[in-house]
């Protein structure tokens, strides 16, 4: 088959020199980025209108046995995707460095009963790679995809094998500063909301609010998980509340879980930030939102998913990258603890 473009055909180097821009300029404006200055864009578009240039996406992708698209895989359900303010953000971070490049983003929402299908769709060539934003011990189809296309995980897997790549922040440091500074503000009597015991997050959290915990000589109030969710940080409280008299303050693996233990709080007559200090994790939107405002570690979920976007593309043009990038939390001091 002969994919070399027909005679008279414009080719995307006649487009920039036309346009006076580099190649990759003219490769930004055709796959829609917005990281182009206007007169710029201009430029681009009226010699792809003059050279009348159509990109042949199909034939590239033949000649290279590229599809020249990637898959961002979320493996939770809907109403977590939507409802947690880290996906937007670790999502908006991946967007944009994809749309900096020659590739395409399709996303999936991949619940467990959607799984099978979204495995068979990534492994049946139709994605050079794939970015894994979350996931759980028990979502084995990551595994399975991961022997078929190059993955860069968002956090670390559950299951690290020599080859994987990932881009994590540090939970366990977080978690342990998170506690530490309760501790430094007299605090003893200190509870957590967890998040789930299946995901890494989860579990790096919860080890650092233990190890800050067990060198200072204390056992924990309560240890409660709050499945990342609002209710569920709102159902953990309850049970915290219901267990006998109140922590003097208490670590929230999330900041939608600290949301919800405010409501179970008030529920109980217990002012938050007043009656028991509140320190959730994120740093997101929902932490300002919040009365009153909520003290919390700050994750850089943007610049996690702009590393991950970059480790991915660094993977797939052969180019020489680490296997893992850990990027550092800080504490936010706000009016809650």
């Amino acid at each position: 088959m002969d994919l070399a473009p027909a005679r008279g055909a414009a080719t995307i180097e006649e487009v920039a020199a036309r346009a006076g821009v580099s190649r990759s300029t003219v490769s930004r404006v055709v796959n829609g980025s917005t990281a182009v200055s206007p007169a710029a864009l201009e430029a681009v578009r009226r010699a792809i209108e003059e050279l009348q240039y159509v990109p042949n996406r199909a034939a590239r992708s033949l000649a290279s046995r590229q599809t020249r698209a990637i898959a961002l895989v979320i493996p939770e359900d809907t109403d977590r995707f939507f409802g947690d303010p880290f996906f937007g953000s670790i999502v908006a971070g991946i967007g944009e460095v994809i749309g900096e490049s020659d590739y395409v983003m399709n996303m999936l929402i991949a619940s467990d009963d959607a799984s099978a299908k979204a495995l068979g769709y990534l492994r049946g060539g139709s994605v050079d790679g794939a970015i894994v934003a979350s996931h759980h011990t028990s979502d084995t189809f990551v595994d399975r995809l991961a022997d078929a296309v190059p993955v860069v995980y968002g956090g670390r897997p559950a299951r690290v094998r020599a080859t994987d790549h990932y881009v994590d922040v540090d939970n366990l440091r977080g978690g342990r500063d998170a506690t530490q500074y309760l501790l430094d503000r007299g605090h003893r009597r200190l509870a957590t909301i967890a998040g789930p015991a299946d995901m890494p997050a989860g579990i790096d959290r919860l080890q650092g609010f233990r190890d800050a915990l067990t060198d200072a000589g204390l056992t924990p109030v309560a240890v409660e998980d709050g499945d990342f969710t609002e209710a569920g940080g709102a159902d953990a409280m309850r049970r915290i509340l219901a267990s006998g008299e109140a922590p003097e303050a208490v670590f929230v693996a999330s900041d939608l879980m600290a949301r919800g233990a405010y409501t179970a709080l008030r529920e109980h007559g217990y002012e938050p930030g007043r009656d028991v200090a509140v320190i959730g994790f994120d740093d997101s939107a929902v932490a300002t939102s919040l009365v009153p405002a909520l003290t919390t570690v700050r994750q850089p979920s943007h610049d996690q998913g702009r590393h991950m976007a970059m480790m991915l593309l660094d993977v797939l043009a052969g180019r020489a990258t680490a296997n893992t990038a850990i990027l550092p939390t800080e504490i936010i001091e706000r009016a809650s603890a």
